[in-house]
């Protein structure tokens, strides 16, 4: 392997031979025009993700490069004005564990699980509709049979919180925004939008698999959705609660369903009442600040301008770099 220093991806230039330990976030084999394997690769660490290709690969490596494993990975690193940033691997190995310190590797949040757990307790403690306060316990309380997946889940795969506690993270800030809001716009039953926006994402305990190294849909998020999923999940809480009013049942269930805004999105309804519209607002804007989070931590020293970013629709701006 190269003797150089490993780097991380935030710290690659344009234009040097780089070495790095990182996770496969994943691995196509596929073939050139003229028949040779090579490998497409998106590779991470705490720092950002990173495509690559290893030309010419053998079956050992193809088989190595699993999804959720820890490389060691060397090669000439490029920005290309049409493709954009990616590593030319030459040599790729499994990383030992006596090499490489997994907190460099794993992305996470800003707050401590155990604070965002203690805000959240709080939050909870305003909750005053029994009915509803019923059911956030019956889901979220500590020691019930979700809380610690809850806890330790991802809020996606990619664009934003996706990482361990991820879902706790996303969950309480919407939560927290839906909070403050409904203070501010007249007719929004508070209650019912805190309910709804702690579960809205609920689903996703199902629909992602729990590995931190290698966050996926599993077969359930493939073939059904975390929207279908968590509405399945809370609906069944709410059965088991004796007496649950059927309209505030049908209040919490429609803001899971309609959260994501739009039919094209996946809501298989539209927003049709002010809880469900304050919800989806806030976790849209909770979803697209969490991609400036994501794109501001892989710049490099010294920029202050993202590339294209699919989730935004363009770059990212980040004006502190640019005083700085």
């Amino acid at each position: 392997m190269e003797s150089s220093e490993p780097c991380t991806i935030r710290e690659l230039e344009d234009g040097t031979h780089a070495v790095l330990f990182v996770v496969v976030q994943s691995a196509e084999a596929a073939a050139t025009r003229g028949g040779q394997p090579f490998l497409k690769l998106e590779l991470s660490d705490r720092t950002g993700r990173l495509r690559a290709r290893r030309w010419d690969c053998t079956s050992d490596e193809v088989a190595g490069a699993r999804p959720g494993t820890v490389v060691k990975v060397g090669g000439p690193y490029s920005v290309h004005a049409k493709y954009g940033p990616q590593l030319i691997v030459e040599r790729i190995r499994a990383a030992r564990e006596e090499e490489y310190d997994l907190a460099t590797l794993l992305d996470g949040p800003p707050r401590s699980a155990e604070q965002m757990e203690a805000d959240l307790r709080a939050l909870l403690d305003t909750v005053q509709d029994d009915h509803l306060r019923a059911l956030l316990d019956a889901l979220l309380a500590d020691g019930s049979p979700v809380w610690d997946r809850f806890r330790r889940a991802p809020a996606a795969k990619h664009y934003h919180q996706a990482y361990r506690h991820g879902l706790l993270e996303h969950c309480l800030t919407v939560a927290q925004g839906v909070s403050a809001m409904a203070a501010t716009f007249p007719g929004i039953d508070r209650d019912v939008a805190v309910a709804g926006a702690l579960l809205h994402d609920i689903g996703k305990l199902e629909a992602y698999t729990e590995d931190p190294l290698a966050i996926d849909l599993t077969d359930a998020g493939r073939l059904q959705g975390e929207i279908p999923l968590g509405y399945y999940r809370v609906r069944r809480a709410i059965e088991d609660i004796p007496g649950f009013p059927p309209d505030r049942a049908q209040a919490v269930l429609h803001v899971i369903l309609a959260h994501h805004g739009a039919l094209e999105h996946g809501s298989p309804v539209l927003p049709a009442t002010r809880e469900a519209t304050l919800v989806h607002m806030i976790d849209n804007l909770g979803g697209r600040l969490g991609s400036f989070d994501r794109l501001e931590k892989s710049l490099p020293d010294g920029a202050v301008w993202s590339g294209f970013d699919r989730a935004l629709g363009g770059g990212a701006w980040f004006a502190d770099r640019a005083a700085a």
